[in-house]
């Protein structure tokens, strides 16, 4: 009891020294100039994309969940493209001006981010976040989950280092190391924490919105992706399964379900093994439900795992090649159709519909 208890204070006290050193760099950095901002941010990108393979192995094996070679691309996404989308902006000083109504809209920092990063993609959302919260002239602070801690403590040394080298202040950029409940709390709630980063899970985004801050948060998605009789079915096959599959669901706008109007059903069936997409039958259904999601819940010793791994879990064996398992659906719910949640694993729902508006 005592030392949970000593872990929890340790955590609220990290969380408050890494805010008051973000809080002094945060003051000098709002000094900065563009072409200071850029010159850092350049930096930043290009040590992430240099270190985006290092930095995936170190998050797939310290989660044990999804690909390596797709947390790389995630990287690297995270790292090169989102630079490459944000660089052209504007974000000191005067960013726009309106002669008629005599307005200059003006880049002002909002000061220290407090930023929370899920266990499904700990590494790449550091990344970004990192990223444009510099961009924007603003100091960060992450608390990373509790399952993915490590990884995003390296990431952010290996984005400080390069900051650092091409001229931004010291702290920047931290990472708690000793994360709790607690602390994380006392990250998004202290006084000098100016706005929320969150993504994670439904009780975190609210913990976020309900922290007394300005907030932007990410939570759970379960997307369907639909298959109208006029599409071209083999590529939206291909698209949807390679989409499940990659870093084994657990990308939040992964695919869930697959929603087949009626006249292309047997076309889609045809073509699920084309792509290496196993259709379980209604007893493998049966096992899947009640070892991936037990009363209509999320097994998260699962998440992320290979379908293989997962159907022998199950109690049934697949290829060993399978990418997806996929299992027929006919309702919508935690209680009546358990596999109809958010699955953060490389399988997917089946609905058949006659029309779109069915």
């Amino acid at each position: 009891m005592t030392q949970v208890l000593d872990r929890d204070l340790a955590s609220i006290q990290e969380a408050r020294a890494l805010l008051r050193k973000a809080a002094a760099a945060a003051r000098i950095w709002a000094g900065s100039t563009q072409e200071e901002v850029d010159r850092v941010c350049e930096a930043m990108a290009l040590a992430g994309a240099r270190e985006a393979e290092r930095l995936a192995r170190l998050a797939r094996d310290e989660t044990g969940m999804g690909r390596t070679e797709d947390k790389i691309l995630k990287n690297r996404f995270g790292s090169e493209d989102v630079w490459r989308a944000y660089k052209p902006l504007r974000t000191r000083d005067v960013l726009r001006i309106y002669p008629d109504a005599r307005v200059k809209e003006l880049g002002v920092p909002m000061g220290v981010v407090a930023a929370i990063t899920p266990s499904t993609n700990p590494t790449s959302t550091a990344l970004y976040k990192a990223i444009i919260a510099v961009k924007a002239g603003n100091a960060i602070v992450f608390a990373p989950h509790p399952r993915a801690t490590q990884c995003v403590v390296e990431t952010v040394r290996v984005l400080l280092d390069a900051a650092e080298r091409a001229g931004a202040p010291p702290d920047l950029m931290s990472s708690m190391s000793t994360v709790t409940l607690e602390g994380t709390n006392e990250l998004m709630r202290n006084e000098l924490t100016d706005v929320i980063l969150a993504t994670g899970g439904s009780a975190l985004v609210h913990a976020a919105y309900s922290a007394g801050k300005p907030a932007f948060g990410v939570g759970p998605g379960n997307v369907p992706a639909i298959i109208e009789r006029t599409a071209d079915v083999d590529k939206a096959v291909a698209d949807i399964v390679a989409g499940k599959a990659f870093d084994n669901g657990l990308l939040c706008s992964a695919e869930n379900s697959i929603v087949c109007d009626a006249p292309v059903e047997r076309q889609v069936l045809e073509l699920l093994p084309k792509y290496k997409a196993y259709l379980c039958n209604a007893d493998e259904k049966r096992k899947l439900e009640q070892t991936l999601a037990p009363r209509g819940r999320l097994n998260t010793a699962l998440a992320g795992q290979d379908a293989p791994l997962i159907a022998q879990r199950a109690g049934f064996s697949v290829a060993a090649d399978t990418r997806v398992l996929v299992v027929r659906l006919e309702k919508v719910g935690r209680e009546e159709e358990p596999l109809s949640i958010e699955k953060l694993s490389p399988v997917l729902g089946l609905y058949v519909e006659d029309g779109w508006r069915a």
